[in-house]
């Protein structure tokens, strides 16, 4: 009973304190479909070493992203990652530090945050940023709430080629608070009319650049559109080196900026931890989530580093809050800035030619096999194929011969009704070897 203290009289008390009949009502928000409707099938207890040894098997049974051809993207990506990054950031100062409350004692954390900031607005293009979100998701959760708090209005569009995933988020906040969000149908041929959806009572419109399907937009016309009716456009990216080639989303008129930055200096890891990317124009900065990080002088003359606005990220009166995110990711933007500087603006500029090029190649091999169509007119790393049939059944029967051939669409938006549909990614990771395989695999799939 070392880690389960509490009696079934403590427990009945504290739901009566509480006001609830039972444990079931502290979960109520949660959809009944979602909930377990028993224990997960899984022993008891067992000793260490048995445990070792089942989860080892269970392990076994996983495809590494390196040990074979890799095209898997749909927001997250395999790139190289120099061994530089994970030799520094594993330094004690670096990989044990905590929050940066009392700036006299932690000058080389507040130092790299404010560098990352500098990168994330250079890259996106924006006036200023912040020291991160948890990820890209729910980042853009939170830029949909900045915009509500600036317009005061409680309406969201979304693009249809927005990640399913990060929508999913922003549906989620929307409905906890009661606002509302219009989604436009999801489309691979990016032939949606968003500027139709946007009303007096718009607060922001959600368009992704380069979208879920890889398509290349143009953010002009829907800023300026939104803004005439007085509304916001949040950009959003999921592929972080597309910065390095694409126009930035600042230039393009965004108001707010939000992605995932993932790609630069942090490996896939199953999915995390990884590092949200937020940037906006200057006149908004007071409304930010999250933490910032600002440049002065102490009391000597000498260049220092403060947490500027607000001295801490999490916020005591919800109501007032501009967010209510605990901290930041900060291991993996110092992950994200080693990477970027040894980069630098030439290298970001080379390796994201690398990644389209390599892609470039790959479309052009598959749009060769019979029954394969590639959708895209313009497209950076990522693009959509159509093969015949189901795209979910192709892509287990590609990982059969040893090839990780994308992901289906119906995996991330099973409603959708886009069942043959593959989104597939190459980057500089990707050899001719590898594109061949694909190819010939493919083939023999269909």
């Amino acid at each position: 009973m070392r880690y389960l203290p509490l009696s079934d009289a403590d427990r009945t008390a504290m739901l009566a304190r509480i006001g609830v009949t039972d444990i079931d009502a502290l979960f109520a928000d949660i959809p009944a479909d979602k909930l377990l409707k028993a224990p997960v099938d899984l022993p008891r207890r067992k000793g260490e070493l048995e445990v070792e040894r089942q989860l080892g098997r269970l392990a076994a049974k996983n495809v590494p992203a390196s040990s074979v051809p890799f095209f898997v993207g749909a927001g997250a990506y395999k790139h190289h990652v120099p061994a530089t990054v994970d030799h520094l950031i594993q330094r004690s100062e670096f990989l044990t530090s905590y929050t940066p409350y009392q700036p006299e004692i932690a000058q080389g954390t507040l130092q790299y945050l404010f560098e990352f900031q500098t990168q994330v607005a250079l890259l996106t293009g924006m006036e200023v940023a912040n020291a991160s979100m948890y990820d890209g998701s729910t980042g853009t959760g939170e830029a949909v709430l900045m915009a509500h708090r600036i317009t005061k209005r409680r309406k969201a569009v979304l693009s249809g080629g927005l990640h399913p995933h990060y929508a999913e988020v922003v549906r989620t906040l929307s409905h906890m608070a009661s606002d509302s969000v219009v989604s436009a149908p999801a489309s691979p041929l990016a032939d949606e009319d968003l500027i139709s959806l946007i009303d007096g009572e718009t607060s922001c419109v959600v368009v992704q650049n380069p979208d879920v399907f890889g398509n290349i937009r143009d953010l002009r016309p829907i800023a300026a559109a939104a803004q005439a009716k007085g509304a916001l456009l949040i950009a959003v990216f999921t592929e972080a080196v597309s910065l390095g080639l694409v126009e930035s989303p600042g230039a393009m008129g965004a108001d707010i900026v939000v992605g995932e930055g993932q790609s630069i200096g942090n490996a896939l890891n199953f999915g995390g931890p990884y590092v949200g990317l937020f940037a906006a124009k200057q006149k908004y900065v007071r409304q930010m989530p999250g933490r910032l990080c600002g440049e002065t002088v102490d009391a000597e003359g000498q260049r220092g580093f403060v947490l500027t606005l607000s001295t801490r990220e999490q916020h005591i009166r919800r109501d007032k809050a501009t967010s209510n995110i605990c901290t930041n990711s900060g291991l993996c933007c110092l992950a994200f800035t080693i990477h970027m500087t040894l980069l630098g603006e030439a290298g970001l500029k080379r390796l994201a030619r690398i990644n389209h090029a390599n892609a470039v190649k790959l479309a052009d091999a598959l749009a060769g096999v019979k029954g394969v169509s590639v959708l895209n007119k313009a497209f950076f790393n990522e693009f959509t194929l159509r093969v015949p049939g189901k795209a979910a059944d192709v892509v287990e029967k590609l990982a059969g011969k040893g090839v990780l051939g994308g992901v289906p669409y119906s995996r991330l938006a099973p409603e959708a009704g886009l069942d043959d549909l593959i989104l597939v990614a190459s980057t500089e990771v990707n050899s001719d070897d590898d594109r061949a395989a694909f190819v010939a695999a493919l083939k023999e799939v269909l």
